[in-house]
């Protein structure tokens, strides 16, 4: 058979960044088969997790593109699925800080930094009030809260439990309760921060992010895409920086505490 007869397009149609067609199930099949593997062959400890994130995201992705449809079609459904996303972002955050009741308080930092970025999209009328717009934005900025609220309460617990006696000696020479903790851990979940630092100092250079690059598949200019991720970029390090602060505080008042033991 001649190549042009090939069944296989050889290039991704217009508005899709790869062709959908089964060789790309395929190699994404062989490629979290090979991230198992040199998961389990590292000894990195998270080999079934790989593969248990891997096969969840096949059957969320699959759920989501079953309902998307008519979900944005209504403003009440999209607020709906906006709310569920933000629940399970805290308690995926939550759990990741802390396996204690206290992951409840994961809701704080994660709402302190969305709600406040939607609230003046919204009031400004850049963002339109339709679930098209408001679903993946909201996405956007709960995806990055998430993150850095597990990554700084993680790295402030954790910095709490192995220097436990550096903050009673602090305790000793007179300081507060809420400052002989944040002393001790500040620095190590201010660095929670250094991934989003890292894309924005890169962007263009290293990486060209989902939003620039689905602007681009999707019609817009060079111009308006690259807008719209400098907000993005811009919007997720606001996001970011007031969710570290909040978990925090959280810490430093003792609502989240570690472990005696550990996890």
């Amino acid at each position: 058979m001649p190549l042009s007869a090939s069944p296989v397009p050889l290039s991704a149609p217009a508005g899709q960044l790869l062709p959908v067609t089964p060789v790309l199930g395929v190699v994404t099949a062989v490629l979290l088969l090979a991230a198992v593997a040199v998961a389990g062959w590292g000894l990195l400890g998270h080999g079934h997790a790989v593969l248990r994130a891997g096969l969840r995201a096949v059957v969320q992705l699959a759920a989501v593109a079953a309902v998307i449809t008519w979900v944005v079609g209504s403003l009440w459904w999209s607020a709906l699925f906006v709310l569920l996303m933000f629940s399970v972002a805290v308690r995926t955050a939550g759990r990741r800080m802390t396996p204690g009741p206290d992951w409840v308080w994961a809701a704080a930092p994660i709402g302190a930094g969305v709600l406040p970025v939607l609230a003046l999209l919204l009031g400004v009328g850049l963002l339109p009030t339709q679930g098209l717009s408001v679903i993946p934005v909201a996405g956007i900025l709960i995806g990055g809260a998430l993150s850095a609220t597990s990554l700084a309460g993680r790295r402030a617990l954790d910095e709490l439990r192995l220097r436990r006696g550096e903050v009673e000696a602090a305790l000793a020479l007179g300081f507060e309760e809420r400052e002989a903790r944040l002393e001790i851990c500040r620095t190590a979940a201010a660095t929670s921060l250094v991934p989003a630092l890292d894309q924005t100092r890169t962007v263009g250079l290293v990486t060209l992010p989902g939003a620039f690059v689905g602007m681009l598949l999707g019609g817009a200019s060079p111009v308006q895409a690259g807008a719209v991720q400098l907000f993005v970029l811009i919007a997720l390090l606001a996001v970011e920086s007031v969710a570290i602060v909040v978990v925090l505080e959280l810490v430093g008042r003792g609502l989240v505490a570690p472990e005696p033991h550990g996890r």
